[in-house]
Formats: structure tokens, C-alpha cells, sequence
């Protein structure tokens, strides 16, 4: 399986992001948006 450049983008954002919430937009099977909804801490 090869990883495309915006699915390894998509990865880094993920692994970046310590919690919260994001949506992801596909087409054609890539992503293509990422919306960051909210960040909630626990405390």
C-alpha cells in the first residue's frame, strides 16, 4: 500500500494534535479537508 501525500498529511495532523475533535472530507477517496471542531481539556 503506498501512502499518498495528503493521507500523509492527514497522518501528521492527527499525531500533532494532543485531543480535540476533527471532521474529514473525502473525495475520491482522499482527504481533502480537515475541520478542527473543538478542543475540550479535562481536567
Amino acid at each position: 500500500m503506498v501512502v499518498t501525500e495528503k493521507e500523509r498529511r492527514l497522518i501528521e495532523l492527527l499525531r500533532s494534535t494532543g485531543f480535540g475533535e476533527v471532521h474529514v472530507t473525502v473525495q475520491n477517496g482522499q482527504p481533502v479537508l480537515v475541520e478542527e471542531v473543538h478542543k475540550s481539556i479535562k481536567l
